[in-house]
């Protein structure tokens, strides 16, 4: 059995230690001034059950690194020309990581929505339901 010495409750807070988090708000204000993409983390079928922010854009969390990554033969131009990326998923856990991650990748312009996509709604923000 492996022998776990570091959580996942740790690995979040020493992410948000050295991330930025914003507040719903604070990203519907960046989206609509077009400064910044927002960026949904979850599973495709969270996406279809649940919907999605308006305007955003799907990097699946297990992808983004190489998504981001200009040398990398999956890289996504979305993602490297946004003058500030966004990251959220469905509780804010997955896009702490995320934003930490880039951060550790050199990337700047990079934060996550608190509480993700569920405190979006919590918030009555917009949410575009699949069809």
């Amino acid at each position: 059995m492996a022998t776990i010495t570091k959580g996942y409750k740790q690995l979040i807070a020493e992410a948000e230690a050295v991330i930025e988090t914003l507040t719903v708000d604070q990203a519907r204000a960046l989206q609509a001034a077009g400064e910044a993409l927002v960026v949904d983390l979850r599973d495709v079928r969270e996406i279809e059950r649940e919907g999605r922010i308006p305007g955003s854009y799907h990097a699946p969390r297990g992808m983004l690194e190489f998504w981001v990554d200009p040398d990398s033969p999956y890289h996504r131009e979305a993602l490297s020309t946004a003058p500030r990326l966004v990251l959220h998923c469905a509780s804010g856990w997955r896009s702490a990581l995320a934003t930490k991650t880039l951060h550790d990748m050199g990337m700047t312009n990079v934060s996550h929505i608190g509480g993700g996509f569920t405190a979006w709604t919590k918030a009555g923000a917009p949410v575009e339901k699949k069809s």
